[in-house]
């Protein structure tokens, strides 16, 4: 998911030397080995979601049970994002972004190789763990590499990786595994993770890490008002699109459009990168309008799932929705803790990063649950139900959390 904080931006900039720095240009191709970086970060973590049954099948487990390997990996970025964001504090920030990447390269050459449940399942949690770690610094990352005027713009650059990996990444890692076998999905990602780390030691500036008086201070920023909003709505949001997408595969094989399930990923993943274009052009003057119309159009596709189902068309129609409300949504929820925090943006950050990550377990756990029991037409169902709270306190938080008038010019 999503960004994550490395605390005290401001401080350790002014530490560094970087506040009096009056480049004008941003270092694209620095931000864009971090782009990479979100890249591999995001597609490690749904590619099984377009794999399911072909891992299911040389696992010997059943699809309900591979679709774990979903739910491990948001574990290990759950238990450690905000601890290995304390514990590597005061790391060389190069050196942590380095440590982070080298986990996923191991990761995910375990789990190609690995025909044994079990040991995928560890493979996938160490992932998780690198996640963690990659999330804590990457946000700040390229926060820090930019003139104080750009630091939006440079943020938005490195998160791009997020709807490249959904618009690109997974549909062409559904294709390469249907082609030549899921391994060798992971295996692309390992080789392409050698690359990026050649490609950081090579470009990535590096900088220092933080004192011990600027380590997050959760407790103190859950009391900022609007801060928990964000929270609840980071929580169940996820929760509901998690349901269905880590699940889509089977979803659609339940259709009889399993063979479709590259290009359906390739159109929600086209519909989200246009999503964040526009939440991009208009985050600063519609941050709640935005929120309300991704919630709704979310649900609507949800409805015309459950609902027109036996229709192709309109499954593609639902996707499409599916895809412009979500594909904002991190954007806007990042946004919306960091200025409902304030000067504790980054621990709001933070904590964003958890819940995030929470609600990506609990998707798979509870898509699980509902395939066993309800089977899959359950899941559209599960995300009408799950988005009906969502909207109401994104409604109700006009004044702190999504207020009506947004503060950031």
């Amino acid at each position: 998911m999503t960004t994550a904080p490395d605390t005290a931006v401001a401080t350790a900039a002014a530490r560094d030397g970087e506040a009096g720095n009056e480049r004008q240009k941003l270092p694209l191709f620095a931000l864009l080995a971090l782009a990479t970086a979100v890249f591999i970060t995001s597609l490690t973590e749904t590619l099984p979601a377009g794999l399911l049954p072909a891992m299911s099948g040389d696992l010997r487990v059943s699809e309900s049970a591979t679709g774990q390997t979903v739910t491990i990996y948001a574990i290990g970025t759950v238990l450690t994002a905000i601890p290995l964001a304390t514990a590597t504090a005061g790391w060389q920030r190069k050196h942590a972004l380095l440590t982070a990447m080298v986990g996923f390269a191991v990761a995910n050459t375990v789990t190609a190789l690995s025909s044994n449940c079990g040991l995928t399942m560890v493979a996938r949690f160490v992932a998780g763990v690198a996640a963690g770690l990659a999330w804590a610094l990457l946000a700040g990352y390229a926060r820090r590499m930019a003139p104080s005027h750009l630091q939006g713009k440079a943020i938005a650059i490195a998160m791009a990786g997020i709807p490249v990996a959904l618009s690109i990444g997974v549909p062409a890692g559904t294709f390469l595994g249907k082609a030549l076998g899921w391994r060798t999905a992971f295996f692309a990602m390992t080789a392409l993770t050698v690359v990026l780390l050649a490609w950081i030691v090579a470009a990535v500036p590096n900088y220092r890490g933080q004192e011990r008086g600027e380590r997050p201070k959760m407790l103190r920023t859950l009391r900022i008002p609007g801060v928990t909003p964000v929270l609840f709505v980071t929580l169940v949001f996820v929760l509901a699109h998690t349901i269905l997408y880590a699940y889509i595969a089977t979803f659609l094989d339940g259709l009889g459009m399993g063979d479709s399930t590259d290009l359906v990923l390739l159109v929600f993943g086209i519909a989200s990168l246009l999503s964040i274009w526009a939440v991009g052009a208009l985050i600063h003057r519609r941050l709640r309008g935005l929120t309300i119309v991704s919630t709704l159009l979310v649900a609507v596709g949800a409805a015309v799932l459950a609902v027109f189902a036996d229709s192709t068309t309109l499954v593609y129609v639902a996707v499409v929705l599916w895809g412009l409300g979500w594909g904002g949504i991190p954007t806007l929820l990042q946004t919306a803790a960091g200025e409902a925090a304030g000067a504790s943006a980054d621990t709001a950050q933070a904590m964003v990063v958890t819940l995030w990550n929470v609600a990506m377990a609990g998707g798979g756990i509870a898509g699980g649950v509902l395939l066993n029991l309800t089977g899959s037409r359950s899941f559209p169902w599960s995300v009408l139900i799950l988005l009906a709270p969502v909207l109401v306190v994104v409604l109700l938080a006009r004044h702190r959390g999504f207020p009506a008038k947004h503060s950031q010019a």
